[in-house]
């Protein structure tokens, strides 16, 4: 077989499909699997007849397709109604030489591979080739039957793997596509599920709630003194409990058993609920003590409830540690429980439940504050009589102005009243341009000499 000079590898110029000599006939390639028809198709130009007959018959043994073209024009024409996986063309023909018809190839087909027939004659031309058409492989003439077999398959398997490469390339970026789809689909059902969680939720902690309002209602319906106490202590409780920054979890169980902190009155006759504590006898007294404890029992079933029931049972208990049951002293006392006692005395206090008698709630600040420090905790009377302290409004200082100097925003502090009487315009009125006008005009057509009580904004 005959081989190229050395001179020739040291002027062809590397490209991407880089030139390969022909792979010699021992080294074995495998097989293509197994398919229905031809594996891959080759086109064989060439502008002698006996050319293309040797090729057809050499390349009979392969399992591929042999297309034939007896110039370069006819081979265009083929690739162009025919898919090829190779292109095996001689270097000299007339008009179209092998060169221009593979850089043609190479331009229009790019995934076709190409291989040039070429003799030593041809070699300035054949560099040009290498150059411009980017050939896969030469072989020169005469080729060896085995070595043009062996190249040929090797060019269209390698062109059958790029190709499953860019099909297995575009399926995983569709596949990825779907994904980025699917996974945008599934954040927005998952928020969806999550909104509608959450909604579902708050349902039913506000029918819990409601279910425990109704409960208490219920439960105070039994003594008309004991009506809307658990409802305010809940309300007063949860305000506190706000106010000395616990949990949103510690202050709905704090506001529950402020709702039922009394339930173990279900469990007293109507003769001690009927009587203000203070004026119960002795007996009486021991009975009613054990509200606290009968109320924190009646949650034992329920698990979620246990600080609840805690709550419950210590909302007697009193700082210095003498309250009851169980004469718990100072931090002892579940905060909770701390703050109950102090809402749920100053609820007694202000309707009459302890001695009979209701106070206003400056006298019940006043007893409360009596027992900073030893029936209640300080830090929780503080803030109890800080949110609870009614701030005296700042009185309104009047001065009286003449229709003529009259301003828009100012307010009325007194009613305005015609001569016979008739309410004009009320105290708190804003006046505005079109209500000055009108007020001059007034003053005009009735002769008056009109002086307006107009309100001064306090002094900060």
């Amino acid at each position: 077989m005959d081989t190229f000079p050395p001179a020739l590898t040291e002027t062809v110029t590397p490209t991407a499909d880089t030139l390969a000599p022909a792979v010699p006939e021992s080294v074995s390639v495998a097989a293509p699997a197994p398919q229905a028809g031809p594996a891959w198709t080759v086109l064989c130009v060439d502008d002698e007849p006996s050319i293309l007959s040797a090729l057809k018959r050499v390349l009979r043994a392969e399992d591929c397709k042999v297309l034939q073209a007896g110039s370069g024009q006819d081979a265009l024409a083929l690739l162009a109604q025919e898919a090829v996986d190779v292109v095996v063309s001689d270097m000299r023909m007339p008009g179209m030489d092998g060169a221009a018809l593979l850089a043609q190839v190479r331009a229009r087909w790019p995934a076709t591979a190409r291989i040039l027939l070429t003799g030593y004659a041809d070699m300035n031309a054949t560099i040009a080739a290498i150059n411009e058409g980017q050939i896969y492989r030469y072989i020169h003439k005469p080729w060896d039957e085995a070595e043009l077999r062996l190249t040929v398959r090797q060019a269209a398997e390698h062109q059958q793997l790029a190709r499953e490469r860019d099909r297995l390339q575009a399926l995983t970026a569709t596949q990825n596509e779907a994904l980025i789809t699917l996974n945008t689909g599934l954040e927005q059902r998952v928020q969806e599920r999550t909104g509608e969680l959450r909604q579902a939720n708050d349902q039913l902690r506000r029918n819990y709630l409601t279910s425990i309002k109704i409960f208490s209602n219920l439960m105070e319906l039994r003594s008309g003194v004991l009506a809307g106490h658990g409802k305010r202590c809940a309300h007063l409780a949860r305000k506190v409990a706000a106010a000395m920054g616990l949990s949103e979890e510690e202050v709905q169980d704090i506001f529950v058993a402020g709702l039922l902190h009394d339930v173990g009155f279900m469990a007293m006759p109507d003769a001690i609920l009927s009587k203000p504590v203070g004026k119960l006898a002795a007996p009486d007294l021991v009975s009613y003590q054990r509200h606290a404890s009968l109320g924190a029992q009646s949650f034992m079933a329920l698990d979620d409830h246990q600080a609840v029931a805690t709550l419950i049972r210590s909302h007697h208990e009193r700082f210095d540690g003498t309250g009851y049951p169980e004469q718990l002293q100072g931090e002892q006392i579940p905060l909770g429980a701390r703050i109950l006692g102090v809402v749920d005395t100053f609820d007694d206090l202000t309707h009459g439940h302890l001695t009979g008698a209701a106070l206003t709630e400056a006298e019940a600040r006043t007893l409360l504050q009596r027992g900073r420090g030893t029936q209640f905790d300080p830090e929780v009377i503080d803030v109890f009589l800080h949110i609870t302290q009614v701030e005296k409004p700042k009185p309104i200082r009047l001065e009286p102005v003449t229709p003529e100097h009259l301003q828009p925003g100012m307010a009325l502090g007194k009613d305005l009243l015609s001569k016979e009487g008739v309410l004009l315009l009320s105290a708190g009125h804003v006046l505005t341009a079109d209500m000055i006008s009108r007020i001059r005009k007034y003053e005009k057509t009735e002769a008056l000499n009109l002086t307006l009580d107009i309100r001064v904004p306090p002094a900060d």
